[in-house]
């Protein structure tokens, strides 16, 4: 069974982007230490036209092959052209209730039943599913997902975009990784105690 991965950037006090949902700020904590990290342990998660600026575009995935976002994480790209960030993985899906056509071949939309298919994803044969963002998305989702890997930067805005729109329930993980590097990201990995 595929396990659903919440892989995400925060800050400090766990908000993933601005009130806006913007989280350009968070790219002034990507430092050379950070990037080589991500390179070598996540490297799938790294857009298509930035792995080319990487150098990485023939590096295999790690632990994903599919990716799950919702609509407005997948907007912005859209907005510049980019209708398959994640062209590499062997699946993309767009969460959205307003978009009747996927703007690319390569992304299928999911519309309807939210958990019955990620159930049916999770069932499939291959490596995991990252779930991209962001907080409604992963609120809907919070009783499916398997693990959380949390990458916090060094800053603190004070609000913004939760990590999750779940609502209060207390739900135990249990530590399985924790990394510190250089610039002051903390990568920490928790696994779902069922």
């Amino acid at each position: 069974m595929r396990k659903l991965t919440y892989f995400i950037a925060t800050t400090v006090d766990g908000f993933i982007g601005a009130p806006d949902g913007d989280a350009d700020f968070l790219y002034a904590h990507l430092d050379q230490e950070f990037v080589e990290h991500l390179k070598a342990e996540y490297p799938e998660t790294v857009s298509t036209p930035g792995r080319a600026q990487l150098g990485i575009e023939h590096a295999a995935p790690r632990h994903f092959d599919a990716v799950l976002m919702g609509r407005g994480t997948y907007e912005p790209g859209l907005k510049q052209g980019l209708t398959s960030p994640y062209g590499h993985m062997r699946e993309q899906y767009v969460v959205s209730r307003s978009l009747t056509a996927a703007p690319d071949p390569a992304v299928r939309l999911i519309g309807g039943d939210l958990v019955g298919a990620v159930r049916e994803l999770k069932a499939r044969d291959g490596l995991g599913i990252w779930l991209c963002g962001g907080a409604d998305l992963a609120g809907q989702l919070v009783d499916e997902i398997d693990e959380f890997v949390v990458k916090t930067y060094p800053v603190f805005v004070g609000t913004g975009m939760p990590m999750s729109r779940a609502g209060f329930g207390a739900r135990p993980l249990e530590l399985t990784g924790c990394k510190a590097l250089g610039g002051g990201q903390v990568i920490t990995s928790y696994a779902v105690k069922r």
